[in-house]
């Protein structure tokens, strides 16, 4: 793996291995450590790699598992959006590469990528302070030529969707286009731009879903985004209710 050198004239820098149990953990552990980004870790292999409320990611070479640190990226309150923004500059890294599969990408809520309607992509936002100190993790594995099998949410991988995108391309790529959208949101205090970005990519707005929760599952139609990041579902009923964690598990009927 290797930056993209805008990536490294911009002050960002690279740590390679070849096998590591999580880049995120990692990532944590030099931040406690005294490191204080803007840095990548990249690994050929997980052992013990994680996505969202402790699933296992699985992890094999030919993919790309990497995280990011930031020091101080804005106040942790707004840390959590940085799903939305990863998610897009993941997206602006694939569609530079491989531009005839734009149509089939969508953003998923929130913090997943799907082609053709199965995930390829998911990001993990993991962070350590309070208020407006502290480092956050930003977890992103792709799958760029192998997906695992009998997942709960359809999986898929890129070479699978007729793209070949390795994943030191890919990744170079997103070195520059993280940046690019960190900036645009700014700490938080553009998360209205982004928010809109986002939403003119994601899958089922306007549609009916389902989505999972710790106790229970809810259904409704999806409406939007609040100003923090939250999902906005119309129940059958007419209620509106918001949605701050959780996993849409379906799409309506025309999916």
């Amino acid at each position: 793996m290797e930056l993209d050198p805008r990536a490294s004239a911009a002050g960002v820098r690279l740590r390679v291995y070849e096998e590591i149990d999580s880049t995120n953990a990692e990532a944590l552990r030099l931040m406690r450590q005294g490191e204080h980004g803007p840095l990548w870790i990249t690994a050929e292999r997980q052992s013990a790699g994680r996505g969202r409320r402790g699933r296992k990611w699985i992890s094999v070479p030919g993919n790309l598992h990497a995280s990011l640190l930031l020091a101080d990226p804005g106040p942790v309150v707004h840390w959590p959006q940085l799903s939305f923004v990863a998610a897009l500059a993941v997206h602006d890294a694939v569609v530079e590469l491989a531009a005839e599969i734009r149509p089939m990408l969508e953003l998923k809520w929130p913090n997943d990528l799907l082609l053709s309607g199965a995930k390829f992509a998911g990001i993990l936002i993991e962070g350590e302070g309070r208020e407006e100190e502290g480092a956050v993790a930003i977890g992103i594995g792709v799958n760029c030529t192998a997906h695992p099998a009998g997942a709960a949410f359809p999986a898929t991988d890129l070479a699978a969707g007729g793209a070949n995108v390795p994943a030191p391309a890919l990744f170079a790529a997103l070195s520059v286009k993280m940046p690019g959208r960190l900036a645009q949101w700014n700490g938080g205090n553009g998360f209205a731009t982004i928010r809109a970005d986002w939403l003119s990519r994601a899958a089922g707005l306007g549609e009916d879903i389902r989505i999972g929760l710790a106790d229970r599952e809810v259904a409704g139609r999806f409406e939007g985004l609040d100003d923090a990041g939250c999902l906005v579902l119309i129940a059958p009923d007419g209620g509106k209710a918001v949605v701050a964690a959780g996993d849409v598990i379906s799409f309506g009927a025309s999916r």
